[in-house]
């Protein structure tokens, strides 16, 4: 689908709403100045058609067609285009998680096509702020590349921020004795790698591009993008300090679960030393008992009074209750 789609010159916007896509085309072969258009997740056919009336080269069709790339920069000889993938991220407070999305972007210096794959890549931001600033527009296709790329290195900042959030949460409540949920640490570990994923490709053509290596770069759009540059610094040893904290949470948390475990096993263990002293306790007890509830004929015509039970039959039951009772002192168990 098309969003806009505008021809610039002079560093003004030349059109109120958005080009037709033959009109584009054929402006940018004729016009002076530049055409940009923007595509949010296109079919076959449309890039189909952007491809046969720019002329795209297959291999980055094919790539803008793909989803999570890793970001890179490739220059087509043929026509001249330079072809870019980034790869955008926002922060849903809702869920607790990283959405990202991605941008493709041909670059000539009669256009730029855009497009973008996923929720997390909106450019409408960036193309307002341009339009705000004609004498940046009057640098031509790198200063709209400098727009997007600025536009997507900012929206990096909220969700370190929301990472960052959700590690500290994680982190109270494991150092404060208890476990967190092992899955959402792994969970957080996930996104801060895919994160990184889509942060640290981008620092070398990023580089790059700010020497001029790719495309002509003025010495005051140098500038912007040497500042971009710092951002994209910055948000990569940030969430590579992110990574480091959730590997060591992740060990700590397994250390408070193998604790947790320990004291669980070493009450099991009392548990089962106490009901092992009553059983042995018991065991002799109920054999006398027992042995004196028998009818033997001995026992029914000797034992035929109180004191001659108590000291055959109460007698035994308090020695042998005596008699655990000191192997249990002296054996340390009680």
């Amino acid at each position: 689908m098309i969003v806009d789609c505008a021809l610039y010159r002079d560093g003004q916007r030349q059109n109120e709403g958005p080009l037709p896509l033959e009109q584009a085309a054929e402006l940018c072969s004729k016009d002076e100045g530049f055409v940009w258009l923007g595509m949010f997740e296109p079919d076959e056919a449309e890039l189909d058609d952007v491809q046969n009336r720019f002329g795209l080269h297959d291999l980055a069709v094919e790539d803008a067609q793909n989803f999570h790339l890793r970001p890179k920069i490739e220059r087509y000889e043929e026509g001249g285009v330079l072809f870019v993938v980034l790869r955008t991220a926002r922060y849903v407070e809702e869920g607790e998680e990283v959405d990202v999305g991605e941008v493709s972007v041909f670059l000539s210096h009669r256009f730029v096509i855009t497009v973008r794959q996923g929720e997390a890549s909106n450019l409408h931001g960036a193309r307002m702020r341009l339009e705000e600033r004609p004498q940046l527009l009057r640098e031509g296709t790198a200063a709209v590349l400098w727009a997007i790329l600025d536009t997507i290195v900012d929206g990096y900042a909220p969700v370190i921020e929301g990472l960052e959030r959700d590690v500290e949460e994680v982190e109270q409540t494991v150092f404060s004795g208890a476990a967190a949920p092992t899955e959402r640490i792994y969970l957080l570990r996930r996104e801060a790698t895919d994160f990184y994923r889509a942060v640290h490709p981008l620092l070398a053509p990023l580089e790059a591009l700010e020497r001029g290596s790719y495309i002509h770069v003025s010495e005051e759009l140098r500038q912007f993008f040497r500042d971009v540059n710092d951002h994209l610094k910055l948000v990569n040893e940030e969430v590579v300090a992110l990574r480091d904290v959730l590997a060591t949470i992740l060990q700590a948390n397994m250390a408070v679960i193998s604790n947790q475990q320990n004291e669980i096993s070493v009450r099991q263990n009392e548990t089962m030393k106490q009901l092992t002293v009553v059983a042995t306790i018991f065991l002799p007890l109920t054999f006398i008992t027992g042995f004196f509830g028998m009818n033997f004929g001995w026992m029914i015509n000797d034992i035929n009074s109180f004191w001659i039970f108590a000291v055959y039959g109460i007698g035994s039951l308090v020695l042998s209750a005596l008699v655990i009772y000191y192997w249990f002192r002296r054996s340390g168990d009680i």
